[in-house]
Parts: C-alpha cells; structure tokens; sequence
C-alpha cells in the first residue's frame, strides 16, 4: 500500500548548515494493515507521517500509494495528529464535515486524477458526504453531541470525533501520530480496540507513530524501530504474530506479548544486538 524508496529529509540550520531528519528510509507497509513505527523523540518519526500525508516533500528518495508515486496530497489519505486538530469554534458536526469542504470526488479507479464535473454533482456529492458524516457519527456515539463543541468533550470523544472525520472522506489509508498519547490508561485501552474494530471493518491500511512499546505490540501487524544511534533511520521491522484463537483483548495477558516487549526494548537500547524480524 505505502512503499517508501530511499527517502531523505534535512531541515536547514543558521549559516546554511542543514540537519538530517530522515536518511535513505525504505520501507514497505503492507495494505490493509496496521503498522506501527516506534523510535526516541527527534528520530524523524513524524517527519515521516507528514512525509506520507504529502505534508512536506522529501529532498530524495519516492512514495508510492498503491503503486503510484506520490505528488500532492491524495484524497484516500486521512491523518489523525497528536492534537486531533479539532478547530475549537466548530461544532462536532461542522468538524467532521471538514474534509467534505476542502475535497471535490474522484471518480477514476486510485483517485488520484482529478475529473470534470457537473456543479449538480458536486452538490449530490457534499449531500452524500453530510449523510454519511451523520451516520458515522451515530456509529461512533456523538449523535448527541452534534452540535456541541470540542471542548465540551471528553478525550475519548474527541479521539472518536478525530477518527469520524478521517473517515468521512472515505479513505484507504489512515496515518495517526501518538493519537492516544493524551488519553489516561483505561481510556487508551479502550481507543485501542476501537480503532482495531474501525480497522478490520473498514479494511484500512493504517500507519502510526507511537512512543508506548506496549501500544505497538498490541495494536500491530509489524513494529517498525527507529533508534538513536542512527537518526533519521528504519533499522528494524519486527512481525507480530498472534495465536488466533485468543481474543486479542487477552494478547496483553500473553507470554508473546512480553516477549515482544522485551525485543523491541533491547533493540531500542541496543541497537546492534538484536537483528532480523520475529515470527
């Protein structure tokens, strides 16, 4: 679904000097997924979400989305930040219809071409669109909530408004950094498994950024290690393998899961000790 092909990013400095974010990063995150990228704060963690997003452009290197390369931002993206970036002088109904405002429909096969349309279309499309944002927001509990405000919301609401807005664009791919960071324990947990349940019902190829070990092991299919010693680098990709027969509510409880745990945390304190993936 994403392919990453020896992508670079340096951020210029006083003087003229430039700082290395990312070095020849190449990765593969497997469609229909999810995947998760773990590393130390200033890693370039972020820098390749927005990479991805088509936030920011890299100085080398190529993205392909389903196989095309990657120019400008693509409309069966989403991304869900730290902050949720919720606009605060917004209902919830008005900022889960956001997407609807800034986006025209695609209608080719990848969505990635943009076709002439009618301005009855358009509108037949932004009704779909408002209809959809309904439904979705019933499906997620904030119905009631419609017309109120984010700060008037709890935060696993809001993570759920965040998530209701990506999704009404539609999209194929979901990018997420530290979305559940600001949530206490319980409520984290419960976001978890909400987003594992958006995930396989919609069959989203989701990519986040997380700081919590613990975080990418559960939710995962592959963690994918960013470390200190070689900033701006993917130096491990380790898969998750799960017996099947356990409900994944009862992963943490495990033998795998602490084992798991353990790997990723010796790779991230030793880089050079640990290599290969985990099956």
């Amino acid at each position: 679904m994403v392919e990453l092909n020896d992508v670079s990013l340096t951020y210029p400095l006083p003087r003229k000097e430039k700082a290395a974010a990312l070095q020849q990063v190449n990765a593969r995150f497997d469609e229909g997924k999810i995947s998760a990228i773990i590393g130390p704060s200033g890693c370039g963690k972020t820098s390749l979400i927005k990479i991805m997003a088509a936030l920011i452009t890299p100085n080398e290197g190529t993205v392909f989305v389903s196989g095309i390369p990657l120019k400008g931002v693509c409309v069966q993206t989403a991304v869900i930040f730290q902050d949720y970036g919720l606009l605060p002088w917004k209902t919830v109904r008005a900022n889960a219809e956001l997407p609807l405002r800034i986006s025209q429909p695609r209608t080719d096969a990848n969505r990635h071409e943009q076709k002439d349309i009618g301005e009855q279309q358009v509108r037949g499309f932004k009704k779909d669109g408002r209809q959809r944002v309904d439904v979705l927001l019933a499906e997620f509990g904030l119905a009631a909530f419609a017309e109120r405000y984010p700060h008037q919301l709890s935060g696993g609401m809001k993570q759920r408004l965040a998530i209701v807005r990506a999704l009404a664009a539609e999209p194929l791919l979901l990018l997420m950094d530290e979305p559940f960071s600001s949530l206490d324990a319980l409520t984290r947990e419960e976001a978890q498994d909400f987003l594992l349940a958006v995930q396989r019902e919609r069959r989203l190829t989701v990519v986040m950024v997380t700081h919590s070990i613990e975080e990418a092991v559960y939710l995962a299919d592959a963690v994918y290690v960013m470390n200190g010693v070689n900033p701006g680098t993917i130096t491990e990709r380790i898969t998750i393998s799960r017996d099947g027969d356990l409900p994944r509510a009862r992963f943490r409880e495990d033998s795998r899961f602490q084992e798991y745990c353990g790997i990723l945390r010796r790779i991230l304190s030793q880089p050079a000790a640990v290599n290969g993936a985990v099956s």
